[in-house]
């Protein structure tokens, strides 16, 4: 493991060993954190953001991709991102961090967002767009795209040979039978039936409502929704500082703890850091798997 960035950002007394590529990190850990260094052009003070700072953020997010791509490094477990200083800063043209591997990552790749946690792992269908555009967004070809990534993630990263998925409506009540809308009746649930003929193991369209308690969880492997919040709020609750943000359908390993930057606590000595420590973990078992 190896921390990418400006060292001034690291706690006060950390030990570092500095290093100029990432074959050199298992050695250096012995006596201390190895450290790539890439200096920032703004300043070091916590929970100041400094739009300045963006388009080095920017170049090291790639920085990392190429390394992953290239083979020198294993896994990329990238921290949270201020999306609005990096779009102040450096016009950025992504929404967030999935959108913009997707765009770094070489080939034909759609990058689907997935959080995961001991309780529940969910993936929603459309990410980080208004709500009032998730119905033009949502498309019988996202969908059937995202469910076959997600269930082929499940089965190549995370060991389980026939996943089972459950699918949310995108109405409440799933639609009510047409009452609460149709995208449930004229699409949503064709597509499944013919995607169960295909072989996927697939329940739904459910009502959003009653697949998150126990009893309901036992029943799948994951859940497939359909917008950012039907799928994040659910885990959010049940698992807020375990949980991790895993990116499906890269060319590589993707994590990222399921919070943001906090920069109201930043500096403090009082931030859980356990989500963090989640996707570093769960980086290194999903490359082990991978490489074997």
């Amino acid at each position: 493991m190896a921390y990418v960035g400006d060292p001034r950002h690291l706690p006060d007394n950390t030990p570092t060993v500095h290093i100029t590529h990432p074959d050199e990190a298992a050695a250096a850990m012995a006596t201390g954190l190895p450290v790539l260094a890439h200096p920032f052009s703004g300043n070091s003070a916590a929970a100041v953001p400094d739009p300045t700072d963006a388009a080095d953020i920017i170049e090291v997010i790639a920085r990392c991709v190429r390394w992953v791509q290239n083979g020198d490094a294993a896994a990329l477990c990238t921290a949270p991102i201020n999306k609005k200083v990096l779009q102040d800063g450096a016009g950025f043209a992504y929404p967030g961090h999935t959108e913009y591997l997707e765009a770094l990552a070489t080939g034909d790749t759609q990058a689907v967002m997935m959080l995961a946690s001991d309780a529940l792992r969910v993936v929603p269908a459309t990410i980080h767009i208004a709500l009032e555009d998730v119905p033009t967004a949502l498309t019988p070809q996202l969908l059937r795209s995202t469910i076959e990534i997600t269930a082929q993630a499940l089965r190549d990263q995370f060991g389980l040979p026939k996943p089972r998925l459950a699918v949310a409506g995108l109405n409440p009540h799933a639609g009510e039978g047409g009452k609460m809308g149709r995208a449930e009746l004229d699409w949503i649930a064709p597509l499944l039936e013919e995607m169960r003929g295909q072989g996927y193991d697939l329940s739904g369209p459910l009502p959003a409502d009653t697949m998150f308690h126990a009893a309901a969880r036992a029943r799948y492997d994951a859940a497939v929704c359909m917008y950012h919040d039907q799928a994040l709020i659910p885990i959010k609750t049940l698992d807020f500082d375990k949980g991790v943000n895993v990116t499906l359908g890269l060319p590589f390993v993707r994590t990222s703890p399921d919070h943001g930057t906090a920069y109201d606590i930043a500096g403090q000595g009082i931030a859980n850091p356990t989500s963090m420590i989640e996707a570093l973990k769960l980086a290194q078992r999903l490359a082990t798997r991978q490489s074997t």
